[in-house]
């Protein structure tokens, strides 16, 4: 069974435009969530779901440029799109990864990929319900229960969001949940706002090893060391 990241991602972001190209320490900040999903045990392949728009042009050059494969399809239809570049690439399974998180924990993509063998699975899922840091979310959804859903969803938000029909059927889908020993579902660690990119780029700042030794975490305990810092400044 053949099981890959898809990454979805596009520069029109409503709120900070552009930010998954951002430079971020000098690289665009979505080269990092590409050489964390490098790491992640039991990947098949990572390709970048972006858009049709000439805005994306560029995201999708950089996709070549860091080795993966890029599928491009409708800016407002996601979930369409996501299943498109699984199918495309004929990936059994999915793991929906969001442009937005560079610092996820490629652990928690091997641990959703492994419940997902081990469990006969249609949706392995760490974000219903939430525990885990916003930025550290897996989902791995079998590419046909992907095809189902999307067969009948059509509400904008269902196919914006992906997932939200296959939540919405837990009596029609096989959903398992993982949750973190310690919950911190009120952590922001994806990038949505100018704060949030400010607060990623003074972690990386901060790491005395590369990236890629930080696990979640280790993320945790510099962002709240941040935090701390900046309550007492």
């Amino acid at each position: 069974m053949r099981i890959g990241a898809v990454i979805q991602a596009r520069t029109s972001s409503r709120r900070l435009r552009g930010k998954v190209l951002r430079p971020l320490c000098g690289r665009p900040m979505i080269a990092y969530l590409v050489e964390r999903l490098a790491q992640a045990a039991g990947l098949d392949g990572i390709v970048l779901a972006t858009s049709t728009e000439a805005d994306d042009d560029a995201l999708a050059a950089l996709a070549e440029g860091l080795g993966i494969a890029c599928h491009r399809g409708p800016l407002d239809d996601v979930g369409g799109r996501m299943l498109a570049a699984a199918r495309g690439q004929k990936f059994a399974a999915l793991v929906r990864v969001n442009g937005d998180s560079p610092l996820l924990d490629p652990a928690l993509v091997s641990k959703g990929i492994a419940l997902f063998r081990k469990e006969d699975a249609e949706l392995v899922t760490n974000v219903h319900p939430r525990s885990f840091p916003k930025g550290q979310s897996v989902e791995v959804i079998a590419t046909a229960a992907l095809e189902a859903a999307m067969a009948e969803a059509r509400e904008p938000a269902e196919r914006e969001h992906v997932t939200p029909f296959l939540y919405a059927h837990p009596e029609r889908f096989r959903i398992v949940n993982f949750a973190a020993a310690r919950p911190r579902p009120e952590l922001q660690l994806s990038v949505d706002t100018e704060e949030d990119f400010a607060r990623i780029a003074a972690m990386l700042d901060r790491m005395t090893e590369p990236h890629l030794a930080y696990g979640v975490e280790a993320l945790i305990a510099l962002a709240d060391e941040i935090a701390a810092e900046s309550c007492v400044a």
